[in-house]
């Protein structure tokens, strides 16, 4: 499949079976992802996918956690701006109310929302969660390069055909994470991410987010 049909393909997957995924596609995934683009060759990346008992475990952790403290641990890293301006809020106003419609949730049903939400921290039923470290240390470039090396995974898994979901909701508990992890005092978790084979029944897999026009966001200088 080419990149850009792969780039259409993918989407958040937030129901996925039970069938499991293997340590050896991970690490084939990962050998693949590991040659994405980093500036000055840093490769500011690492990784920690989690299965099984291990999973689990973390599940139980963020709950855990999320009850002593709901406002959570994401630190000097929230998930969005504080204030959000336009267009920014009404997008994501938008994706969050069409998502809630195919769930047949309405806006009232507050804890039915909170429910939904608490889904993130089951990885929505995958086999395999993965988490992004970086060192603290790191600027704006090296989290970009981060990014780029998510979303080659990303890429690669649908090319498997796998499905993944990013989980910034991970940042939540990002504190909680780097002691179970025994992770150096220089490292955070970034987010996490959901991976595993999509529950094509699911309504909430027929969500797809609408993207902006080129014209909205795009300048051409000086072409012919």
């Amino acid at each position: 499949m080419l990149v850009a049909e792969l780039l259409k393909k993918r989407i958040s997957v937030r129901a996925f079976t039970a069938e499991p995924v293997d340590a050896q596609t991970m690490l084939d995934l990962l050998e693949a992802a590991r040659w994405s683009p980093s500036g000055g060759n840093l490769q500011p990346w690492k990784v920690i996918a989690v299965s099984g008992e291990e999973k689990l475990a973390l599940e139980k952790l963020a709950v855990e956690t999320l009850l002593k403290n709901p406002k959570g641990e994401a630190g000097d890293h929230p998930i969005y701006p504080e204030r959000l301006s336009e267009p920014y809020r009404s997008r994501r106003y938008k994706v969050g109310e069409d998502m809630y419609a195919l769930l047949g949730i309405p806006r009232e049903d507050k804890s039915a929302r909170l429910r939904n939400l608490s889904r993130n921290y089951q990885f929505f039923g995958a086999p395999v969660g993965v988490f992004f470290v970086i060192d603290r240390s790191m600027g704006h470039g090296q989290w970009a390069h981060l990014g780029m090396f998510m979303q080659s995974l990303a890429l690669l898994a649908e090319e498997r055909g796998l499905a993944t979901c990013m989980q910034e909701a991970w940042g939540m508990v990002r504190e909680s994470l780097h002691r179970h992890f025994e992770l150096p005092e220089n490292e955070l978790v970034y987010c996490g991410m959901a991976l595993g084979h999509a529950d094509r029944s699911a309504a909430v897999n027929g969500l797809r987010s609408d993207r902006a026009p080129v014209e909205e966001f795009v300048q051409l200088r000086g072409f012919d």
